[in-house]
């Protein structure tokens, strides 16, 4: 088996996440600053290794004052957990082109493990000949397993910010010589 290594392209990808505002619509944000790379069999990406790490402080929901929010003590404590990883426990295919990818979330100091879905978007030579691969990546945490405990409610008894996240990340890898 010959191994290949990849890295995230931080120009190409992105890392997303909504949660439920006033249980009536949903906030997206975004994570603008990460990396993370891959470690596969040439010719397959089936039990690939891949880890990630995104930087709180890089927090992005367009509002200056919410990001503020989110990186204190109430939410990430960006200050005491600067960093949120992921470090996979396997990636198998499902069927065509979707995949499971499981492995270990840390975020805020707690690590749970967690199941995402992954969808291969294809693979491609660039202008300076660089294979790449695209991921189009989803899943869902509950925010309160990872110590995100703010719970404000509205005037009527519900929660200003919903309990489950989604989680979106589009991610081209790039092939390392």
């Amino acid at each position: 088996m010959s191994v290949t290594k990849w890295i995230v392209d931080p120009l190409h990808s992105e890392v997303k996440f909504k949660i439920k505002h006033l249980v009536i619509s949903s906030i997206t944000g975004s994570f603008n600053n990460f990396e993370g790379g891959a470690t596969s069999d040439l010719n397959n990406f089936e039990n690939a290794e891949i880890h990630f790490s995104l930087d709180v402080n890089s927090i992005d929901t367009n509002v200056d004052m919410r990001d503020a929010h989110l990186r204190s003590a109430d939410f990430f404590d960006a200050e005491q957990y600067p960093h949120i990883t992921f470090q996979s426990n396997y990636f198998h295919k499902v069927k065509g082109d979707n995949y499971k990818l499981s492995g270990l979330l840390t975020l805020k100091g707690v690590t749970k493990p967690i199941e995402l879905d992954a969808e291969y978007g294809g693979t491609e030579r660039d202008a300076e000949g660089n294979v790449r691969i695209g991921f189009e990546v989803e899943g869902r945490i509950s925010r309160q397993e990872y110590g995100l405990n703010y719970m404000q409610l509205t005037d009527s008894g519900g929660l200003v910010i919903g309990e489950d996240v989604k989680l979106i990340a589009n991610i081209q890898l790039v092939k390392q010589s």
